[in-house]
């Protein structure tokens, strides 16, 4: 049996937080799958694993303008930082609840499904010369008078009808000027396009296990199916066909999937108490989920939610921190 002491302290090394540090920006970005770039401080949990926090803002922003990195609508529908790479394979999953077909938004936005391919060769024309506003954007797509009505919808400050474009790979983020714009995936390095879905599922499980795992299937349904709208049948198709490349280990009593290559790396981890400060909203906790108990105290729970910074010990949630004149000042939990 392996305990969940082994478990987080194998998990800690392979976020960066115990042992060596990354090497790179997409090397942490690329390890965590997605880094959310709508709240929390990205940069500093990305230099808290390179272990130069104070270069990471240029090294992030220098990765999102040569496209190492790209920002662009992901989990739970929000901004994320994702490599081209793992973009490539977690957006079709997004894509695969066809959202855009729904009843509700075939009547809101005047758009049946088959009007789609068109609209989004014209969003693509439009970007293809350089990054554009919401407005600027709107406006060339308007020219076609067939997308006239397409006005508000395009210029909305929710970002609501502009979703399916990023989840397409039509578009991505940019945020580095004093307007955010938006601009084409086409000029991002290696992109290619996305992956096929029934190829992207089966990586996407891998890809969290390899980062968050051990896990129980319910910690893979929160990841791939409330942050990505992936569909429960779906990923519980993933998950068993991926046969001997899983394995089920017995933590503590609880069935945790993890990848066949690391068990025995799992197994042999010893326990940590090692204490990490995390910045509010990091993906050590929001990875794994509030609910998962194992991390997060379920009496703690709200303020994990809320996004404080937070101190682990052995990987646990045990307490938070602020910053004070003479350094972190850390408030432990009873």
């Amino acid at each position: 049996m392996v305990t969940w002491a082994s478990a987080l302290a194998w998990r800690l090394r392979r976020h960066f937080l115990a042992g060596p540090t990354a090497s790179s920006v997409e090397e942490v970005v690329g390890r965590l799958v997605a880094v959310p770039a709508w709240s929390g401080d990205a940069a500093a949990a990305i230099g808290l694993r390179l272990g130069e926090g104070s270069r990471a803002p240029d090294a992030l922003a220098a990765a999102l303008a040569e496209g190492r990195l790209i920002s662009t609508y992901g989990f739970r529908g929000s901004s994320t930082l994702m490599t081209p790479a793992t973009a490539a394979v977690h957006l079709p999953l997004r894509c695969a609840g066809r959202q855009w077909e729904r009843a509700s938004w075939r009547s809101h936005y005047g758009l049946e499904p088959e009007d789609w391919p068109r609209l989004r060769a014209t969003v693509r024309d439009a970007l293809s010369d350089g990054p554009l506003t919401q407005a600027e954007l709107a406006e060339a797509v308007m020219r076609d008078p067939a997308y006239a009505h397409l006005q508000e919808a395009f210029t909305h400050r929710s970002h609501t009808f502009l979703k399916p474009f990023g989840w397409h790979g039509d578009l991505r983020l940019d945020t580095s000027g004093d307007a955010f714009r938006l601009r084409s995936m086409a000029d991002v390095p290696g992109w290619t396009g996305s992956v096929p879905l029934d190829e992207a599922g089966p990586r996407a499980v891998l890809a969290y296990l390899a980062a968050y795992g051990p896990a129980g299937r319910d910690r893979v349904h929160y990841w791939l199916g409330e942050g990505l709208s992936a569909g429960r049948r779906r990923i519980d198709g993933w998950v068993d066909g991926l046969g001997d490349a899983l394995t089920t280990l017995d933590v503590e009593g609880e069935e945790a999937l993890c990848r066949a290559e690391d068990a025995d790396d799992v197994a042999a981890t010893p326990g940590s108490d090692a204490v990490v400060l995390l910045p509010g909203t990091d993906q050590w906790v929001f990875g794994a989920g509030t609910a998962d108990a194992v991390v997060v105290p379920p009496e703690h729970r709200v303020v994990a939610t809320r996004g404080a910074a937070l101190a682990l010990r052995g990987g646990r949630v045990a307490g938070t921190w602020t910053t004070g004149s003479d350094g972190p000042r850390v408030t432990w939990f009873d």
